[in-house]
């Protein structure tokens, strides 16, 4: 029953644009793991709370192709950016020739490394951030983050449920990470959570 809901769901929501729908295709053709790709659903999601916190600053990290980056680009406010990490560099011309055909070349800003030395040095300060790369670095990348989050701005952390896992004894280290990582967000006074059970689980944080 929760695949038919979720099915259900998808039927009933606004599709991705073409230039998403041709990025999803292309990933699938030219990636090792396409399955990494947020998709349409989720896309939609991110596209509706950059609409509803209309951000003038957007930190990712973990661009992937670039298809969440260009789902939030695509509806920031005039003057608005952002700032997508990505640490996989042969995934970077994929990114760029999306970007460019998007028009988006003025909105979103790719950084090709490893996030924890990327985000110190960028001189912005954040109203949202989406984290998508390895786990075992969402604790260290969430801290990072923070210190570079407006207060009352947002950090989406994704996958926090690891399909299921963490509510096993599953003791594999991601599994671990991801378990240690919700609960630190739970705990920590600066900030309020909420988790979402969507798809493969959205943390979604405020910063007080």
């Amino acid at each position: 029953m929760q695949h038919e809901v979720l099915d259900y769901a998808i039927q009933h929501t606004t599709p991705p644009s073409a230039i998403l729908h041709e990025l999803e295709r292309f990933t699938h053709l030219h990636t090792l793991s396409p399955q990494m790709l947020s998709g349409p659903y989720q896309g939609m999601l991110l596209s509706f709370i950059t609409h509803m916190v209309q951000p003038k600053r957007i930190l990712e990290v973990g661009a992937f192709t670039g298809y969440t980056a260009i789902c939030m680009a695509q509806c920031l406010p005039p003057g608005g950016e952002v700032h997508t990490i990505e640490v996989n560099d042969e995934h970077a011309w994929i990114i760029q020739k999306f970007i460019q055909k998007a028009g988006l070349e003025d909105k979103i800003r790719l950084y090709i490394g490893d996030a924890a030395t990327v985000i110190p040095v960028l001189n912005e300060m954040f109203d949202l951030v989406f984290l998508d790369a390895g786990k075992l670095d969402y604790a260290r990348h969430y801290e990072l983050a923070l210190e570079r989050t407006r207060p009352g701005g947002f950090i989406l952390a994704d996958n926090i449920l690891w399909d299921g896992k963490v509510l096993t004894d599953d003791q594999e280290a991601t599994t671990v990470a991801i378990r240690n990582f919700n609960q630190m967000v739970h705990e920590d006074e600066r900030v309020e959570n909420l988790l979402l059970p969507l798809r493969d689980g959205l943390m979604v944080i405020r910063k007080k």
